[in-house]
């Protein structure tokens, strides 16, 4: 069964501790209204209220041309790390659809996985992309901006 993977925890102290993204600047912190802000650690949505970090994320290894950067949230305090499960994460159940993507090995997309899909079919669209030996990994996105929400791997 596929996994969900979070972000580090290590590497969200590094943010959350003050340490800058990979532009090199310290994340912007702002209060979250409780909508739409998913934490890529917690795999949770950020409550009202809250106080989170903004900074431009890069989820691969190496600097390519397939090497998207963007935008995530966190909690700026210190957090629990979700995933690393095949259940669901809750970042996942608050949008009606979102872009699942394969990757290979050496980070590159693999061509035809592409697809935005309903949220209740994420599990079945992981299952056929993964059925594509090429691929290595996957990244689910946000199907409206193409934020960076989580890694699937092969269990």
């Amino acid at each position: 069964m596929p996994k969900f993977i979070a972000l580090e925890t290590d590497m969200v102290r590094h943010w959350q501790n003050g340490g800058t993204d990979v532009h090199g600047q310290v994340p912007d912190r702002r209060i979250s209204d409780g909508k739409g802000n998913p934490c890529r650690h917690c795999l949770k949505e950020i409550p009202a209220g809250e106080e989170m970090l903004i900074l431009a994320h890069r989820p691969f290894e190496g600097v390519h041309a397939y090497a998207e950067t963007g935008p995530i949230f966190l909690c700026a305090s210190a957090c629990a790390r979700g995933g690393d499960t095949g259940d669901l994460p809750h970042v996942l159940t608050t949008s009606p659809d979102y872009l699942v993507k394969g990757y290979s090995a050496d980070e590159r997309i693999v061509y035809g996985t592409g697809e935005v899909v309903a949220t209740e079919a994420i599990k079945a669209k992981v299952a056929d992309v993964f059925r594509n030996p090429d691929v290595a990994f996957i990244h689910v996105r946000s199907a409206r901006n193409n934020c960076y929400q989580a890694r699937i791997e092969r269990d």
